[in-house]
Protein backbone atom coordinates (compact mmCIF):
# COMPACT_ATOMS: atom_id res chain seq x y z
CA UNK A 1 0.00 0.00 0.00
CA UNK A 2 1.41 3.41 -1.02
CA UNK A 3 2.01 5.88 1.81
CA UNK A 4 -0.12 9.04 1.67
CA UNK A 5 1.44 12.00 -0.19
CA UNK A 6 3.50 14.39 1.89
CA UNK A 7 1.55 17.56 2.83
CA UNK A 8 2.62 20.65 0.95
CA UNK A 9 4.60 23.38 2.66
CA UNK A 10 3.43 26.91 1.94
CA UNK A 11 5.51 30.07 1.85
CA UNK A 12 4.85 33.71 1.00
CA UNK A 13 6.92 36.05 -1.13
CA UNK A 14 8.48 39.14 0.42
CA UNK A 15 7.68 41.03 -2.79
CA UNK A 16 4.12 41.07 -1.44
CA UNK A 17 5.30 42.83 1.74
CA UNK A 18 7.23 45.77 0.31
CA UNK A 19 6.04 48.17 3.05
CA UNK A 20 7.15 45.93 5.93
CA UNK A 21 10.54 45.44 7.56
CA UNK A 22 11.83 41.95 6.88
CA UNK A 23 11.83 41.10 10.58
CA UNK A 24 8.13 42.00 10.72
CA UNK A 25 7.39 39.96 7.58
CA UNK A 26 8.80 36.86 9.25
CA UNK A 27 6.75 37.46 12.39
CA UNK A 28 3.52 37.87 10.44
CA UNK A 29 4.10 34.78 8.31
CA UNK A 30 5.01 32.63 11.30
CA UNK A 31 1.96 33.83 13.23
CA UNK A 32 -0.27 32.95 10.25
CA UNK A 33 1.12 29.43 10.09
CA UNK A 34 3.25 29.62 6.96
CA UNK A 35 6.07 27.14 6.64
CA UNK A 36 8.52 29.48 4.96
CA UNK A 37 9.35 32.65 3.09
CA UNK A 38 10.37 33.35 -0.50
CA UNK A 39 12.91 36.15 -0.10
CA UNK A 40 13.42 38.47 -3.06
CA UNK A 41 16.83 40.11 -2.82
CA UNK A 42 16.32 43.84 -3.23
CA UNK A 43 17.08 47.25 -1.77
CA UNK A 44 14.30 46.98 0.80
CA UNK A 45 14.62 43.62 2.55
CA UNK A 46 18.08 42.17 1.93
CA UNK A 47 20.48 44.02 -0.36
CA UNK A 48 23.17 41.60 -1.63
CA UNK A 49 25.50 44.58 -2.09
CA UNK A 50 25.12 45.96 1.45
CA UNK A 51 28.40 46.70 3.22
CA UNK A 52 27.26 44.79 6.31
CA UNK A 53 25.78 41.87 4.36
CA UNK A 54 27.44 39.11 6.46
CA UNK A 55 25.94 40.58 9.65
CA UNK A 56 22.50 40.87 8.05
CA UNK A 57 22.59 37.31 6.74
CA UNK A 58 23.66 35.94 10.12
CA UNK A 59 20.86 37.85 11.85
CA UNK A 60 18.33 36.64 9.28
CA UNK A 61 19.41 33.03 9.74
CA UNK A 62 18.81 33.37 13.47
CA UNK A 63 15.37 34.92 12.91
CA UNK A 64 14.36 32.15 10.51
CA UNK A 65 15.40 29.55 13.07
CA UNK A 66 13.55 31.32 15.87
CA UNK A 67 10.34 31.38 13.83
CA UNK A 68 10.79 27.87 12.42
CA UNK A 69 10.61 29.14 8.83
CA UNK A 70 12.29 27.67 5.78
CA UNK A 71 13.46 29.94 2.98
CA UNK A 72 14.01 30.09 -0.73
CA UNK A 73 15.98 32.91 -2.35
CA UNK A 74 14.64 34.80 -5.38
CA UNK A 75 16.26 37.33 -7.72
CA UNK A 76 13.26 38.72 -9.58
CA UNK A 77 13.33 42.34 -8.35
CA UNK A 78 12.62 44.09 -11.67
CA UNK A 79 14.66 47.28 -11.26
CA UNK A 80 17.39 46.13 -8.91
CA UNK A 81 20.30 46.41 -11.35
CA UNK A 82 18.98 49.07 -13.73
CA UNK A 83 16.59 51.82 -12.55
CA UNK A 84 15.39 52.36 -16.13
CA UNK A 85 15.30 48.83 -17.55
CA UNK A 86 13.04 46.14 -16.16
CA UNK A 87 15.02 42.94 -15.42
CA UNK A 88 18.09 44.41 -17.12
CA UNK A 89 20.81 43.51 -17.75
CA UNK A 90 19.98 39.89 -18.54
CA UNK A 91 22.29 36.96 -19.15
CA UNK A 92 21.82 37.75 -22.85
CA UNK A 93 22.83 41.40 -22.56
CA UNK A 94 26.22 42.92 -23.35
CA UNK A 95 26.47 43.77 -19.65
CA UNK A 96 25.62 40.25 -18.47
CA UNK A 97 28.50 40.32 -15.96
CA UNK A 98 26.29 42.34 -13.60
CA UNK A 99 23.58 39.68 -13.67
CA UNK A 100 26.11 36.87 -13.22
CA UNK A 101 27.60 38.66 -10.22
CA UNK A 102 24.15 39.11 -8.64
CA UNK A 103 23.32 35.44 -9.11
CA UNK A 104 26.64 34.37 -7.61
CA UNK A 105 26.00 36.56 -4.59
CA UNK A 106 22.50 35.09 -4.32
CA UNK A 107 23.91 31.56 -4.31
CA UNK A 108 26.28 32.40 -1.46
CA UNK A 109 23.45 34.01 0.52
CA UNK A 110 21.23 30.99 -0.14
CA UNK A 111 23.91 28.64 1.13
CA UNK A 112 24.34 30.68 4.31
CA UNK A 113 20.57 30.75 4.92
CA UNK A 114 19.92 27.11 4.10
CA UNK A 115 17.91 27.80 0.95
CA UNK A 116 18.10 24.82 -1.44
CA UNK A 117 17.51 27.00 -4.50
CA UNK A 118 18.02 30.38 -6.10
CA UNK A 119 15.24 31.52 -8.40
CA UNK A 120 15.96 33.36 -11.65
CA UNK A 121 14.30 34.19 -14.97
CA UNK A 122 15.53 35.11 -18.44
CA UNK A 123 14.28 38.66 -18.85
CA UNK A 124 13.78 39.94 -22.40
CA UNK A 125 16.16 39.17 -25.27
CA UNK A 126 18.09 42.22 -26.50
CA UNK A 127 16.45 43.92 -29.47
CA UNK A 128 17.88 42.76 -32.76
CA UNK A 129 19.59 39.70 -31.32
CA UNK A 130 19.00 36.55 -33.34
CA UNK A 131 17.10 33.89 -31.35
CA UNK A 132 19.82 31.29 -31.79
CA UNK A 133 22.42 33.73 -30.47
CA UNK A 134 20.13 34.59 -27.57
CA UNK A 135 19.96 30.90 -26.62
CA UNK A 136 23.75 30.64 -26.82
CA UNK A 137 24.29 33.68 -24.60
CA UNK A 138 21.69 32.55 -22.09
CA UNK A 139 23.14 29.04 -21.86
CA UNK A 140 26.67 30.41 -21.48
CA UNK A 141 25.53 32.69 -18.67
CA UNK A 142 23.74 29.84 -16.89
CA UNK A 143 26.82 27.64 -17.21
CA UNK A 144 28.96 30.36 -15.63
CA UNK A 145 26.53 30.63 -12.71
CA UNK A 146 26.31 26.85 -12.35
CA UNK A 147 30.02 26.83 -11.48
CA UNK A 148 29.13 28.81 -8.35
CA UNK A 149 26.07 26.62 -7.76
CA UNK A 150 28.41 23.63 -7.58
CA UNK A 151 30.65 25.47 -5.14
CA UNK A 152 27.80 26.30 -2.77
CA UNK A 153 25.65 23.21 -3.30
CA UNK A 154 22.59 25.28 -4.20
CA UNK A 155 20.41 24.60 -7.25
CA UNK A 156 19.19 27.13 -9.81
CA UNK A 157 15.41 27.16 -10.22
CA UNK A 158 14.66 28.83 -13.56
CA UNK A 159 11.20 30.35 -13.97
CA UNK A 160 9.33 30.58 -17.27
CA UNK A 161 7.91 34.10 -17.11
CA UNK A 162 5.17 35.54 -19.36
CA UNK A 163 6.46 37.68 -22.22
CA UNK A 164 10.12 37.03 -21.43
CA UNK A 165 12.52 35.13 -23.70
CA UNK A 166 11.90 31.91 -21.74
CA UNK A 167 8.17 32.05 -21.15
CA UNK A 168 7.01 28.42 -21.15
CA UNK A 169 7.94 25.12 -19.54
CA UNK A 170 8.89 23.79 -22.96
CA UNK A 171 11.46 26.56 -23.50
CA UNK A 172 12.79 25.97 -20.00
CA UNK A 173 13.27 22.30 -20.86
CA UNK A 174 15.09 23.40 -24.00
CA UNK A 175 17.44 25.47 -21.83
CA UNK A 176 18.03 22.47 -19.60
CA UNK A 177 19.22 20.55 -22.66
CA UNK A 178 21.55 23.38 -23.65
CA UNK A 179 23.29 23.14 -20.27
CA UNK A 180 23.59 19.36 -20.73
CA UNK A 181 21.02 18.47 -18.11
CA UNK A 182 23.18 19.80 -15.28
CA UNK A 183 21.92 18.29 -12.00
CA UNK A 184 21.77 21.71 -10.33
CA UNK A 185 19.58 23.23 -13.05
CA UNK A 186 15.88 23.04 -12.26
CA UNK A 187 12.58 24.81 -12.79
CA UNK A 188 10.49 27.23 -10.77
CA UNK A 189 6.94 26.36 -11.76
CA UNK A 190 4.62 29.34 -11.39
CA UNK A 191 1.05 28.02 -11.46
CA UNK A 192 -0.51 31.36 -12.46
CA UNK A 193 1.99 31.90 -15.25
CA UNK A 194 1.29 28.45 -16.64
CA UNK A 195 -2.42 29.25 -16.81
CA UNK A 196 -1.70 32.67 -18.32
CA UNK A 197 0.50 31.74 -21.29
CA UNK A 198 0.86 28.00 -21.77
CA UNK A 199 -1.02 26.26 -24.58
CA UNK A 200 -1.40 23.11 -22.48
CA UNK A 201 -3.52 22.96 -19.28
CA UNK A 202 -1.88 23.71 -15.95
CA UNK A 203 -1.94 20.07 -14.85
CA UNK A 204 -0.11 19.07 -18.02
CA UNK A 205 2.51 21.74 -17.28
CA UNK A 206 3.00 20.31 -13.79
CA UNK A 207 3.54 16.83 -15.22
CA UNK A 208 5.77 18.08 -18.06
CA UNK A 209 8.04 19.96 -15.64
CA UNK A 210 7.86 17.31 -12.90
CA UNK A 211 11.38 15.90 -13.17
CA UNK A 212 12.97 19.34 -12.88
CA UNK A 213 10.66 21.19 -10.48
CA UNK A 214 12.72 22.62 -7.62
CA UNK A 215 10.50 25.51 -6.60
CA UNK A 216 6.80 26.43 -6.94
CA UNK A 217 5.08 29.80 -6.94
CA UNK A 218 1.32 30.09 -6.78
CA UNK A 219 -1.39 32.70 -7.28
CA UNK A 220 -4.61 33.03 -9.27
CA UNK A 221 -4.63 34.42 -12.80
CA UNK A 222 -6.73 34.82 -15.92
CA UNK A 223 -5.81 33.43 -19.30
CA UNK A 224 -3.71 35.89 -21.31
CA UNK A 225 -3.55 38.53 -18.53
CA UNK A 226 -0.31 38.65 -16.52
CA UNK A 227 -1.77 39.95 -13.27
CA UNK A 228 -1.18 38.14 -9.99
CA UNK A 229 -4.57 37.80 -8.31
CA UNK A 230 -5.78 36.62 -4.95
CA UNK A 231 -7.11 33.08 -4.88
CA UNK A 232 -10.66 32.89 -6.16
CA UNK A 233 -10.36 36.08 -8.22
CA UNK A 234 -9.08 34.28 -11.31
CA UNK A 235 -9.85 31.11 -13.24
CA UNK A 236 -7.64 28.37 -11.77
CA UNK A 237 -9.06 25.25 -10.12
CA UNK A 238 -6.54 24.77 -7.31
CA UNK A 239 -7.37 21.46 -5.57
CA UNK A 240 -6.29 19.35 -8.59
CA UNK A 241 -3.09 21.40 -8.92
CA UNK A 242 -2.22 20.91 -5.25
CA UNK A 243 -3.05 17.21 -5.54
CA UNK A 244 -0.68 16.92 -8.51
CA UNK A 245 2.13 18.64 -6.59
CA UNK A 246 1.58 16.30 -3.65
CA UNK A 247 1.65 13.28 -5.93
CA UNK A 248 4.97 14.50 -7.32
CA UNK A 249 6.34 14.45 -3.79
CA UNK A 250 7.35 18.12 -4.04
CA UNK A 251 9.36 18.89 -0.90
CA UNK A 252 10.14 22.56 -1.52
CA UNK A 253 8.01 25.53 -0.65
CA UNK A 254 4.87 26.42 -2.57
CA UNK A 255 5.09 30.19 -2.26
CA UNK A 256 2.30 32.71 -2.73
CA UNK A 257 3.31 35.54 -5.07
CA UNK A 258 0.84 38.42 -4.98
CA UNK A 259 3.01 41.52 -5.41
CA UNK A 260 0.07 43.89 -5.67
CA UNK A 261 -1.14 43.08 -2.17
CA UNK A 262 1.47 45.04 -0.23
CA UNK A 263 -0.91 47.74 1.03
CA UNK A 264 -3.00 45.03 2.72
CA UNK A 265 -0.26 42.41 3.03
CA UNK A 266 -1.14 40.76 6.38
CA UNK A 267 -4.77 40.20 5.38
CA UNK A 268 -3.88 39.04 1.87
CA UNK A 269 -1.45 36.58 3.41
CA UNK A 270 -4.11 35.44 5.88
CA UNK A 271 -6.71 34.89 3.18
CA UNK A 272 -4.14 33.09 1.04
CA UNK A 273 -3.08 30.52 3.63
CA UNK A 274 -6.69 29.86 4.59
CA UNK A 275 -7.61 29.30 0.94
CA UNK A 276 -4.64 27.01 0.27
CA UNK A 277 -5.17 24.89 3.37
CA UNK A 278 -8.85 24.47 2.46
CA UNK A 279 -7.96 23.61 -1.14
CA UNK A 280 -5.41 21.08 0.12
CA UNK A 281 -8.08 19.41 2.31
CA UNK A 282 -10.42 19.26 -0.70
CA UNK A 283 -7.66 17.68 -2.77
CA UNK A 284 -6.99 15.09 -0.05
CA UNK A 285 -10.67 14.18 0.20
CA UNK A 286 -11.17 13.81 -3.55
Amino acid sequence: MRPPPTPLRFGYGTNGFTHHRLTDVLTVLADLGYDGVALTLDHNHLDPYAEDLPRRVTALARQLGRHGLDITVETGAPYFLDPWGKHLPTLMSDGSELRIDLLRRALRIAADLGSPTVHLCSGPAPKGLDEQDAWKRLAAGIEAVLESAEKYGVALAFEPEPYMFVDTVERCLQLAQLVDGHPLFGITLDVGHAHCVEERPVLDCVRRAASLVRNVQIEDMRRGVHQHLEFGAGEIDFPPVLAALRELGHLGLVSVEIQGGSLDAPEVARRSIEFLRAAERTAADA
